[in-house]
């Protein structure tokens, strides 16, 4: 079973590196101010698709960043209240408007 994903990886690699073989025209893109850029358009498209996953795995690493900040709130919140289970803490999401 191993040898097989290894075999379909490898024609997955000759396909695409086929793919970039043909599509290897030079492309121009205009940018701002009348500059222009040329390249060969699988350049182009490594390039986006490079920054389209780095902002991804940025903005995936970021809220995990504050998911673990508000993990560490919450677990020193409970062990407060662990610690001192005789005293009543005044919790604003259980007050009633009078």
């Amino acid at each position: 079973m191993r040898y097989v994903g290894w075999i379909i990886k490898f024609l997955v690699f000759v396909l695409l590196l086929t793919l970039a073989m043909q599509n290897s025209d030079s492309v121009t893109l205009n940018l701002f101010m009348g500059h222009t850029w040329q390249a060969p358009l699988i350049l182009v498209l490594l390039v986006f698709f490079a920054v389209g996953a780095a902002a991804g795995l940025s903005a995936g690493f970021f809220y995990s960043l504050k998911l673990r900040r508000e993990l560490t709130q919450l677990k020193k919140e409970l062990r407060a209240r662990q610690q001192a289970p005789g005293q009543v803490v005044n919790d604003p999401s259980e007050s009633v408007a009078e």
